[in-house]
């Protein structure tokens, strides 16, 4: 009984990385699907700029833009677009970076796919209510009914916490391949915390079903030893 007492940890935690995904860039600035960084010098004047823009759920940040001419170094403050569902790289990423090339490489109905983050983490937070009645046994010693009604519920947000993170994996790919394309490689793009948390939510979902499993056939092996 010890891996279906487990299986309410595992779908805790996958609740708790589904939840900060889903409060990720601009909510939380810290958790991002993925960054765009420019970092451009000249020999004249001895310039140069940097900008960064992290991309989350609902939007996105930009970072201080950072300016350098003769040696005298200027910045700006950094800003975040409004929340809302779906959003394009529009003119302000494209000054952030200074590479008009990057707008319209992403449109909002793509992003808009993301509003399953939120719903990822509603359907595990189900799963966790109800797999807590697996830590209480009944009568007869088994916690056998919550732990089924916890694996069909628990499959269903494993399954869609899989389907969010290849979505990730699928935006993410797509605008690392339009920009590169886009701007000749001027412009860096990097996976973010985000992916690799909903890939940790997603593990732990499928391994808290292996738990719920073990506490539907404990259910077997406890009555028939109650026969003899």
């Amino acid at each position: 009984m010890f891996a279906a007492a487990l299986a309410p940890v595992l779908i805790f935690i996958a609740f708790l990385l589904l939840l900060l995904v889903s409060l990720s860039v601009p909510i939380i600035k810290s958790i991002d699907l993925f960054r765009l960084s420019a970092n451009v010098s000249s020999s004249i004047f001895n310039s140069g700029a940097s900008a960064s823009v992290n991309f989350g759920v609902w939007g996105y940040c930009t970072s201080a833009i950072k300016v350098a001419v003769l040696g005298i170094d200027k910045s700006t403050n950094a800003q975040c677009s409004k929340t809302h569902l779906g959003y394009t790289f529009d003119s302000t990423v494209a000054n952030a970076l200074h590479a008009d090339k990057v707008q319209n490489l992403i449109s909002r109905t793509t992003t808009a796919a993301l509003v399953l983050h939120p719903l990822a983490a509603g359907l595990a937070f189900l799963t966790l209510l109800i797999s807590l009645f697996i830590l209480r046994r009944g009568s007869n010693g088994t916690s056998r009914v919550p732990s089924l009604v916890t694996l069909c519920v628990g499959s269903l947000a494993a399954f869609l916490a899989t389907i969010v993170f290849l979505i990730d994996v699928i935006l993410v790919a797509v605008a690392r391949k339009r920009v590169r394309d886009a701007t000749d490689g001027d412009l860096n793009l990097t996976w973010g915390n985000a992916v690799w948390m909903t890939l940790g939510a997603a593990v732990a979902l499928w391994l808290s079903m292996i738990g719920a499993c073990c506490g539907i056939f404990a259910f077997g092996r406890r009555r028939k030893s109650t026969n003899y």
